[in-house]
């Protein structure tokens, strides 16, 4: 950034000098260390949770080779995180370089160290970086790691970010000439904000892991008091299961699931999918057990031999005639849930997040086999093949519908002039950045939050009840719903595959409900339509849920606000001689301006959760089950997960 002349001139230094021993260098793990958000992302929960990513995905790898069936991962009763595979156990040989240290332990004390970088070790693995379990060992209090291999077992551990405690050492013969390896670590608390592992979090991964490696055994277990559970994740069908797994929330358009798979020389292909009655394509990819968010040349192939083959079938077969347009790519894919699981010996990722695959070789063994087997397969399979074209030519009449609902709206906002709903109030800034709206239910709460806000940065959007279940609507469908056309003009980015993160007016679309149930219903149909038409802003991180107080109480003369039943316990714990009655807070109409001020909307006080999007298929599954048909299913996730909800405050 520049300065100007001013600045320059007023600016003192504050370092007489700038020599060679001024500069530090970092060896070994030391830059983990330093700056652990550069290798993990961050010290929140994400990156605690990272460290078993790392360890896993070694096991995976071997397992990818051909090499290892069975992966447990245990949540230990004090808090480490034990990783056991069957496979052949790192080397533990002395390095060829480094004659004095054995390979395990250059792997775990040296960053870019590992049996991934052109060795024969590997065809494909899941290892971007070449971080991995190094990391691991430095933001860990201890590590412990085990090897079993050529009949005997070997120990070494580590302490305090990778200190080694003595060289690696034999201490017996492997058990039932066993071959593997076992990493047992426990997160160091003082680089991390908690060391609280979230067994949801760790099943949800390792259950993908699982669909993507058929036939291969991950067992989990959490040993921690209160908490014990073990389940076991195995697939025989891979794919294949993984569709049937995410469309089971959902009415399928048929019962069959298409799959095929395809290997030569440089990679391999396995693609299974499924049409359901929704009106939402599903299309998640995954490049060596990496899932690429983004997308990339493998997506690109898949969709591009989608289109080519549903067309040239309905030609052939009269549904489309002559004078007919062809059915567009988004025609064919609603309701369409298809996994894209490739394997190549040297990825390339692009993107912000690394998660864009770019290897131009892979689209085209892509395109191939979805040429030639999808077309046979439509063959075989008249009737589903049918009702895929039907399904494909309704969605095409509501796409020109909603284009004739898009451009009367695009009308209507040029005769109203700037195009926004009359009812935003509106912020006197016109910087994005530090804009934030604020999406409120009813009036009442509306006006409070109108007097409570800053008019310069924030913005109120109050809308009225329960908005549309886009989950359950096609986009024509939406465009006619007063809520759902306030909500669009006043982010101003458009709608679906219009939509233009770049074009949003505010960079904050903050959620604010009531802290009960309706309020809880209110902030899932809002979440469910930014996911499903608006997903670039959840991406990005533009979408927050605002935090409403559910009790205040009063401490001498000053009111105290408590978020949740779990903080007024905790509140209790730390005040065991509190006497007043607590006030549970019905509403946010309730609350007077300067309380909703100081308790949810003061960037000073408040405390929002930021929405993110780490697994697009879980988020997909997720709004399936609570906002779909089937009340069972809904009923047994929301038991599954009450008990392991956290909100993080950001």
């Amino acid at each position: 950034m520049a300065l100007n002349v001013e600045e320059k001139a007023d600016r003192q230094p504050v370092a007489s000098s700038y020599e060679a021993s001024d500069i530090t260098v970092l060896e070994g793990l030391e830059p983990v260390r330093t700056r652990p958000g550069m290798y993990i992302g961050s010290t929140g929960p994400s990156g605690l949770h990272h460290l078993v990513w790392e360890v896993v995905d070694n096991a995976v790898d071997e397992a990818m080779a051909g090499f290892c069936t069975r992966i447990d991962v245990t949540l230990l009763a004090d808090g480490g995180c034990r990783v056991v595979d069957n496979g052949r156990g790192i080397p533990v040989d002395p390095h060829p370089q480094y004659p004095d240290r054995s390979a395990a332990e250059l792997v775990l004390t040296t960053l870019h160290a590992g049996g991934k970088f052109g060795g024969s070790g590997y065809k494909v693995s899941g290892g971007l970086h070449g971080v991995g379990v190094s990391v691991v060992n430095a933001l860990s209090s201890r590590l412990v790691l085990e090897v079993d291999r050529e009949s005997k077992h070997y120990v070494v551990e580590f302490t305090d970010g990778g200190n080694q405690k003595g060289p690696i050492r034999q201490t017996g013969p492997a058990p039932r000439d066993r071959t593997g390896t076992t990493v047992t670590f426990w997160p160091d608390p003082t680089v991390f904000e908690e060391v609280d592992f979230r067994a949801q979090t760790v099943m949800e991964r390792l259950q993908v892991m699982a669909f993507l490696n058929r036939g291969l055994e991950i067992r989990f277990a959490d040993m921690r008091e209160g908490r014990e559970q073990k389940v076991e994740f195995r697939y025989s069908g891979g794919v294949v299961d993984y569709v049937k797994h995410l469309n089971a929330a959902k009415e399928s358009l048929f019962r069959k699931v298409c799959s095929f798979s395809q290997s030569e020389a440089d990679g391999e292909v396995e693609v299974a999918m499924q049409w359901n009655t929704g009106f939402h394509e599903s299309i998640h990819s995954f490049a060596n057990g990496i899932s690429t968010i983004e997308g990339g040349m493998h997506e690109e192939g898949f969709k591009k031999s989608l289109t080519n083959v549903v067309n040239r079938y309905a030609r052939a077969k009269g549904q489309l005639k002559e004078k007919d347009e062809n059915l567009l790519g988004e025609d064919i894919r609603e309701g369409l849930t298809a996994i894209i699981s490739v394997r190549l010996r040297d990825p390339q990722f692009e993107g912000q997040t690394k998660a864009k695959l770019g290897n131009v070789s892979i689209r085209s063994l892509v395109e191939r086999s979805t040429n030639d087997k999808l077309a046979e397969w439509l063959e075989e399979n008249p009737r589903e093949a049918n009702q895929i074209v039907q399904k494909a030519t309704l969605a095409a009449r509501a796409r020109v519908a909603a284009r004739q609902a898009r451009d009367l709206t695009r009308r209507k906002s040029a005769l109203d002039g700037a195009g926004l709903p009359g009812k935003l109030v509106d912020c006197s800034s016109r910087e994005p950045r530090e804009c934030e709206l604020f999406i409120v239910e009813g009036n009442s709460a509306g006006g409070s939050a109108k007097d409570a806000r800053n008019p310069r940065s924030q913005a109120i959007l109050p809308i009225r009840g329960k908005i549309l279940n886009v989950e359950r609507a096609r986009i024509d469908k939406m465009l006619k719903n007063a809520e759902i056309q306030a909500l669009i003009s006043a982010i101003g980015a458009g709608l679906a595959e219009d939509f233009d993160v770049t074009k949003a007016r505010y960079h904050k679309v903050i959620v604010l409900a009531d802290a009960d149930v309706d309020g809880s219903h209110i902030r899932t149909l809002l979440l469910t339509f930014f996911f499903r038409q608006m997903k670039p802003l959840v991406e990005g991180g533009f979408v927050y849920v605002a935090q409403p107080p559910l009790y205040s109480t009063l401490v001498g003369k000053e009111k105290t606000y408590l978020k949740d039943d779990s903080e007024r316990a905790r509140f209790l714990a730390e005040h065991p001689n509190h006497r007043a009655e607590f006030q549970r807070l019905k509403g946010l109409g309730e609350m007077d301006f300067a309380e909703l001020r100081d308790t949810t909307m003061d960037p000073a006080k408040r405390s929002l959760l930021q929405v993110t999007l780490e697994q697009a298929a879980l988020a997909d599954e997720v709004c399936s089950v609570l906002m779909g048909d089937d009340v069972e299913l809904r009923r047994q996730f929301i038991q599954n997960n009450a008990k392991d909800v956290r909100f993080l405050d950001i």
